[in-house]
């Protein structure tokens, strides 16, 4: 049964997608059946897989406006073995107005991914930049929540509105969630504001940051833009291996 990861920060550019590819990546060259949803309104993981979001005829979102929708039916086969993709297109924008009319809207994500839950080994959910319906969905959903974060003071404060909304899940839709942990993104050691938030983090949350942290790197989006992992566009590069050293840490959990 899928171990079902929701990353999720309502901040935008914190590196929620980037992590969803890379992890995914480096999950199926092992040999773990993998899953990547794209529950962001601008489909950013379903482009950086070479897909044309407006050219989909089918999507996560139709899969959760028509229950009758087979999931299986929507996703995709990406270039690298192992490795599917649950698409988004640009309808996906106007699902939150669409949602609140749903009887048990946020359970919809949760109800589409039960069949095929069996078919993979991990399921990892791109959220997008809020916190709303759809993240919502992806967080009752899922079984753990990883949380990208920059190393900003603004980008820290907003941590108290997520674990707020964590926690009101946890008890209206899904307690079996947990946070997962905390990964220090786009990381630049040169300044010591970077520094100092990275000292911070681990003084205020402890063993729920981990270890890994990905360090800022333009390679990341000349990877996006040759629609590749990090892990096939330059595998020896210091990012793919921060992303191998997050999946060593996301197993050892596991056991």
């Amino acid at each position: 049964m899928a171990r079902i990861i929701a990353v999720a920060n309502q901040k935008g550019g914190v590196g929620k997608t980037t992590t969803v590819v890379n992890t995914g990546a480096v999950l199926a060259s092992q040999g773990y059946r993998t899953l990547l949803v794209d529950l962001d309104p601008q489909a950013a993981l379903t482009a950086t897989f070479g897909v044309n979001p407006v050219e989909l005829p089918r999507s996560v979102y139709h899969l959760l406006l028509a229950q009758e929708l087979d999931a299986a039916s929507v996703i995709l086969a990406t270039v690298r073995p192992h490795l599917d993709l649950l698409p988004a297109n640009l309808h996906l924008a106007g699902a939150e107005v669409e949602l609140i009319g749903q009887i048990g809207r946020e359970y919809l994500l949760r109800e589409a991914l039960t069949p095929i839950k069996s078919r993979y080994d991990f399921i990892l959910i791109d959220c997008g930049p809020s916190l709303g319906l759809l993240t919502i969905n992806a967080l009752t959903a899922a079984d753990e929540v990883l949380i990208p974060l920059l190393p900003e003071y603004l980008a820290l404060r907003g941590m108290g509105i997520l674990f707020d909304t964590i926690r009101r899940i946890r008890e209206r839709t899904n307690p079996r969630l947990t946070v997962l942990g905390i990964l220090i993104t786009l990381y630049d050691s040169r300044t010591l504001h970077c520094r100092e938030v990275l000292e911070e983090v681990r003084a205020m949350f402890g063993a729920k940051v981990f270890e890994t942290v990905v360090r800022k790197s333009i390679r990341f989006a000349e990877s996006a833009a040759a629609n590749l992992p990090l892990l096939d566009y330059e595998p020896t590069h210091p990012g793919a291996a921060a992303y191998r050293a997050l999946v060593e840490e996301l197993l050892h959990e596991q056991k």
